[in-house]
């Protein structure tokens, strides 16, 4: 495979693009830093299809990352590949408004073909290539110029090695012809509302107790004024106020800005600056959580009971069972959530009551809370048996007199 040296060009950057827009499949990294800032500082792109690979310097002096942003979010004849793209997906979506597609994420095709849940890349190469990767150059600040050679090789090889595992990885799937299994997985990872900062949903992240309207609804105001004010000040959130601290002033709001002084997780400084002045306003400016707006009264992590977290249990071994049974990642066949719901009497909207799901795993947790599923020691490992399938036990013969 031909390394290019570093692109700090526009011309560069284009040809390189106008290449790579005629390969079936591209791999695509990101290095960036956001320890200190709300927004991802993107600091290197590394790209490569099975014939070339380049890292491109989005930092260098008048570069245009266009054609670059063209090929991963405009052209859908190549698809493209990442691995945990999470990240990388949110930096492109920043810049663009949309997100790259077609997607394929290595780590979780993973899922579908092993046991691993969220397999690190070191593994991944080490499993597939047997390569084992230099980390020394992973947690150094790639904001810094000139970059070195190490740090750039290393970048490099996250595509390089990516472009190498892809098709077997590829091939696997079509061999387990589980494939299909992860077109919903990776339409969802490319759904640009995944990456949208919507300061008005930001609320829904905070764990709070209860639906009362009021108190929701300074949640939600005060959610939407911290996403404001890290954004405009470009430093993570959890520096504005931490979650916690929200949840608390929504629950007790203070009755005047003095009393934010008492406030734990605030400076004292808030009871007389403009911050908390503009806190305050967002308090005074809420209003209650119409009833479309609260969460379900059957929320997920809702208690059970001890009945139904007994149930939810049994679910839980069952899914254990059946992802050994398969070489499958329990995370991709159920979530927790979803088995206490099942467990808790819902049927409907449960993703594992639809889709491949269904046959795979979601039939036999209907059947396993409905009775209609046992488990069995079977040579001293679990195993299920329906209950249909039991042989009756033989008639008793009948007693003789003596």
């Amino acid at each position: 495979m031909k390394i290019h040296p570093l692109i700090t060009t526009t011309d560069a950057l284009a040809d390189l693009c106008d290449r790579l827009s005629q390969a079936d499949f591209i791999c695509v990294d990101t290095e960036f830093m956001r320890e200190s800032t709300y927004w991802p500082e993107l600091c290197l792109i590394q790209i490569a299809d099975s014939k070339e690979a380049a890292a491109i310097d989005p930092k260098a002096p008048g570069i245009d990352l266009s054609p670059l942003l063209d090929l991963l979010v405009d052209n859908e004849d190549v698809l493209k590949i990442f691995h945990a793209g999470g990240q990388d997906v949110e930096i492109i979506y920043n810049l663009t408004g949309k997100t790259p597609h077609p997607i394929f994420d290595t780590q979780i095709a993973m899922m579908a073909i092993s046991q691993s849940e969220q397999i690190g890349y070191s593994n991944l190469v080490e499993a597939w290539l047997g390569l084992t990767i230099d980390k020394g150059a992973r947690f150094t600040d790639w904001s810094r110029r000139p970059l070195t050679e190490r740090q750039i090789e290393y970048a490099i090889g996250d595509v390089t090695h990516l472009a190498k595992i892809f098709p077997k990885l590829l091939q696997r799937l079509i061999k387990t012809g589980r494939g299909e299994w992860l077109d919903a997985e990776m339409e969802k990872l490319a759904d640009p509302s995944n990456y949208a900062n919507d300061a008005g949903n930001a609320w829904l992240k905070i764990k709070a107790a209860g639906r009362n309207p009021a108190m929701l609804g300074r949640l939600k105001a005060l959610a939407a004024w911290r996403e404001h004010e890290a954004q405009d000040k470009n430093i993570p959130r959890g520096r504005i106020a931490r979650d916690e601290t929200l949840a608390d002033i929504a629950s007790h709001p203070p009755k005047a800005q003095a009393d934010l002084a008492k406030v734990r997780g605030l400076s004292p400084g808030w009871k007389d600056n403009e911050i908390g002045k503009r806190l305050m306003q967002a308090i005074d400016n809420s209003k209650p959580l119409s009833e479309d707006e609260l969460p379900p009264r059957t929320p997920r992590g809702a208690p059970l009971g001890k009945e139904g977290a007994l149930v939810a249990d049994l679910l839980k071994l069952l899914l254990k069972i059946r992802a050994r049974e398969i070489d499958v990642a329990a995370r991709l066949l159920a979530r927790s959530d979803d088995l206490e719901l099942l467990a808790a009497g819902v049927r409907k909207d449960l993703p594992i009551l639809e889709g491949w799901r269904v046959g795979v795993f979601g039939k036999d947790a209907l059947d396993l809370v409905e009775g209609k599923l046992a488990f069995a020691v079977v040579n001293g490992r679990l195993k299920m048996t329906h209950v249909d399938d039991v042989p009756a036990p033989a008639p008793a013969a009948p007693e003789t007199e003596q």
